[in-house]
């Protein structure tokens, strides 16, 4: 045989070989796309299930409400917030008597803590402002909050945040939820207002897909989720479960971290409280900037759940989104096919779609199931992005340099 003919025969069969191997990496790619958007799904669908069957607040169950709340408020900086929230506590209808608020003030160097002071003198809430520097190496949103739990005299702890605006009945509600389930811990639902641009609204739609996935998981008795914006907490199951120890070093957690432990030490006693008028209503980020800063700190905290079912949610959610931002350049060098493309993409949007067209009718806003469409172009890095970083990276929070 020709040395010629031999060398062409070779890098034919060389040729063959490489083109099998990549048709079977191209059909394992797929196959395990298709498995990671199955298991998405089967999350996300029994969570859709599980959001329908969550119970809502009975109406007038707690007619002669004797329930002793403090609604604790930690902050910093929040000279341009904190009075709005101050004027809507005043409004509360639950008896003013039964309630106190604790403004606990983390070194704020702004106005925040004379604006605090001088609504005092002249309110009919029992206010008390709570700072932070008077206690020798205190510092960050855990210590103070757990300062405020330390000096509260209510039996249920009502947490919300500086810059965060709250509805008349909010009070009521979760009397009426602790009265009547008797839960350790309640989470409320949280949405932005003052959405104006394409980005808010964006935030806003993908803010509620949380928001949604951690009431259901509630719901499922399998919690994972909730936010510090808007919960309560008995005082009893904070101080038996020790606060905030053994996740002090980290600055974020102190809603997940806390509900993780209630949960393992009282099973069956976290509760959602499934009703619009106990929404909090915050404010989008402003700027790319600081949309990413605060992801990233909630990513920070995902290295350190211990609970076997956060994990693999959390896992699942990251694989199908690391898989489908994969799939883009191999479509493009003809690894997998477009239809495959295409059928992942559309399968894994209407999975989404059905989910938030439930959670965006509850909160008022299915008008922005529209803003679904730009979110998709963008959430798969963003998520990526903030997970790394979470991990790995550095943020600044509220005028600081916080190091993972």
């Amino acid at each position: 045989m020709a040395p010629e003919h031999c060398s062409a025969q070779c890098h034919w069969v060389g040729f063959r070989v490489s083109l099998e191997v990549l048709q079977e990496g191209s059909a394992g790619v797929s196959i395990l796309l298709f498995l990671s958007i199955a298991v998405y799904g089967y999350l996300i669908i029994r969570r859709w299930i599980a959001w329908k069957r969550l119970p809502v607040v009975e109406t007038g169950a707690d007619r002669a409400p004797s329930t002793r709340l403090s609604v604790i408020i930690p902050v910093r900086n929040e000279a341009r917030h904190i009075l709005n929230l101050l004027q809507d506590l005043e409004q509360q209808t639950y008896p003013k008597a039964l309630f106190e608020v604790l403004v606990v003030d983390d070194h704020s160097d702004d106005s925040t803590a004379t604006i605090v002071e001088e609504y005092r003198k002249t309110s009919e809430l029992n206010l008390h402002l709570v700072q932070l520097a008077a206690y020798e190496g205190l510092t960050q949103k855990k210590a103070a909050v757990r300062k405020g739990v330390e000096l509260s005299a209510g039996e249920l702890l009502v947490l919300t945040d500086g810059d965060c605006r709250v509805q008349p009945e909010w009070l009521q509600l979760y009397a009426q939820v602790y009265t009547s389930r008797k839960p350790y811990f309640i989470s409320g639902p949280v949405s932005f207002h003052n959405t104006h641009t394409l980005f808010e609204r964006m935030q806003l739609v993908e803010f509620a897909s949380l928001i949604g996935v951690g009431a259901a998981s509630i719901g499922m008795g399998k919690p994972n989720m909730c936010n510090g914006a808007n919960l309560a907490y008995a005082k009893e199951a904070f101080e038996k479960v020790g606060g905030f120890s053994g996740n002090e070093h980290l600055a974020s957690g102190d809603d997940e971290f806390l509900l993780h432990k209630i949960h393992q030490k009282y099973p069956g006693r976290i509760a959602f409280l499934k009703d619009s008028r106990a929404i909090v209503h915050t404010e989008a980020r402003k700027t790319i900037r600081s949309f990413i800063a605060q992801r990233v700190r909630w990513a920070s905290k995902w290295k350190s759940y211990q609970q076997r079912h956060v994990q693999l949610v959390a896992l699942s959610v990251f694989l199908v989104n690391l898989l489908l931002f994969a799939a883009i350049p191999m479509v493009l060098t003809g690894m997998i096919s477009w239809f495959v493309f295409a059928a992942a993409y559309i399968t894994k949007f209407a999975i989404d779609f059905l989910f938030l067209m439930r959670i965006l009718t509850f909160f008022g806003r299915k008008q922005y199931l529209f803003y679904m469409l730009p979110l998709q172009l963008v959430y798969i890095p963003y998520v990526l992005f903030t997970a790394v970083c979470g991990l790995f990276g550095r943020y600044s929070w509220k005028g600081r340099i916080i190091r993972n």
